[in-house]
């Protein structure tokens, strides 16, 4: 299986090399080398090198192969496409605002019921396929990033790890805030006796930094705006707990949770560096009418 990949050569990018434009683009330099090594680079539809200059308007096309990528396949089982509501979609990715409860991807061989397979039974009539890049609590709705080809998936990891992509959440949480806004930085860890948990100041804790913004005030419970400076696992969950606001709802980490309350956790907006580009999109995920009013 092969991919193609025709790209125009925009003004910023006048007189480079090409390696030097698959460098910005943040192409691994492990696949450039592949790409030089299997002579897959042309410029106008003649054969090109990575030390080929380029000028605006030039087409680059770029052929892909199985072997340039670690997962080269995505082979999630179509399920129903009913629950997917998409937000945005560019032929190289797509944000759906996934439900609360759902899982963002199968954990076995054969489950279905998750994001991606949803996705997989929307995206099969136009022979694509989902890939996984941004992962959401099953608990968690909201804005959720996949990118549609393996081409795409190194370089959307490269921007979540560079911060080119951030993700802002709402929460309804436990008690009210001294300040009206503030930061969190106690490193996070596993939690020393509960393997399914994360807790702050563990022997393995990393450096963890979440920003807040009260929105608005209940009797008991306070609605924040949430950013994400880092990405630890149950970043937010384990903020808010250990400072005394859980989210309301957790299973994990809020003692005052029911059984069947969801959990009060919104990826509301998505801000994109596009892939292949300069340009930035924000994505927003209209919040759940249940965040409308203060939780019990």
């Amino acid at each position: 299986m092969t991919w193609t990949k025709q790209l125009v050569i925009p003004a910023n990018l006048n007189n480079w090399t090409v390696r030097d434009c698959l460098k910005h683009w943040l192409i691994p330099k492990r696949i450039q080398g592949q790409l030089r090594q299997g002579h897959r680079i042309l410029v106008n539809d003649l054969p090109a090198s990575v030390a080929t200059v380029v000028h605006e308007n030039d087409q680059l096309t770029l052929t892909f192969i199985e072997s340039d990528f670690r997962t080269p396949t995505s082979n999630y089982l179509p399920d129903s496409a009913a629950t997917v509501q998409i937000l945005y979609q560019t032929p190289d990715l797509i944000v759906v605002n996934k439900p609360a409860g759902e899982k963002a991807h199968p954990n076995q061989p054969g489950e279905v019921g998750s994001v991606l397979n949803h996705l997989a039974a929307y995206l099969a009539p136009e022979h694509q396929a989902p890939y996984m890049v941004h992962r959401l609590d099953q608990m968690t709705s909201g804005a959720m990033l996949v990118a549609l080809n393996p081409i795409v998936v190194p370089i959307l990891d490269r921007l979540i790890s560079d911060k080119s992509i951030h993700r802002t959440y709402y929460a309804w949480v436990r008690g009210h805030f001294d300040q009206p806004s503030g930061q969190f930085t106690n490193p996070i860890g596993h939690h020393p006796t509960d393997k399914r948990k994360r807790w702050i100041d563990t022997p393995d804790a990393q450096s963890a930094v979440t920003d807040y913004q009260v929105i608005k005030t209940g009797s008991q419970h306070t609605l924040v705006k949430l950013d994400l400076q880092t990405g630890r696992t149950h970043q937010l969950r384990v903020h808010l707990a250990a400072n005394g606001h859980p989210i309301i709802g957790d299973p994990l980490y809020d003692s005052l949770a029911s059984g069947n309350s969801r959990l009060f956790l919104h990826a509301i907006q998505l801000l994109l560096q596009l892939p292949f580009s300069d340009d930035f999109v924000t994505v927003n995920a209209p919040l759940p009418a249940v965040f409308d009013v203060e939780p019990n």
